[in-house]
Parts: structure tokens; sequence; C-alpha cells
């Protein structure tokens, strides 16, 4: 380990019903592409999968702060 604290970022998408909005059309079809240890790394992740769906504008990622949800406090 590098010392380096823990951030931990979910990076997830899927089909949105529409452009204005951030509700899913199938949560069951969501893509859940994993957890990372830091923002740098969630942000990769997120670049890739995006770049990779730019052809279906419905198709959104987005990157959540699991770190700010599991110690509010520390916000």
């Amino acid at each position: 380990m590098t010392g380096e604290k823990q951030l931990l970022h979910l990076v997830f998408g899927g089909e949105l019903k529409s452009l204005d909005s951030t509700e899913f059309r199938d949560l069951s079809a969501l893509d859940i592409v994993g957890i990372y240890p830091n923002y740098a790394a969630a942000h990769a992740a997120w670049k890739a999968k995006a770049q990779s769906t730019v052809d279906n504008a419905q198709i959104r990622y987005f990157i959540v702060h699991l770190h700010r949800l599991l110690d509010p406090q520390a916000a």
C-alpha cells in the first residue's frame, strides 16, 4: 500500500429514459463498471466506458463518490 488515503468511487451507467433526466430505462440492465480506490482511476474507467458508447446518446455513465456516503463527516 502506498500510504495514499483510500477514497472509493463507483462507476456505473446505463440507458436513460430521456436525455433530460437521470432515470434509467431498465435498472436490471445497469452496467456496474467497478469500484476504484481514487478519483483518477474512476475517471479513467468512466472515460473509457463513455467513449465506447458515444454512438448512443441515451447511454450515460456516472461516478459516485462512495467515500462521501461511507463517511459524510469527512466531506
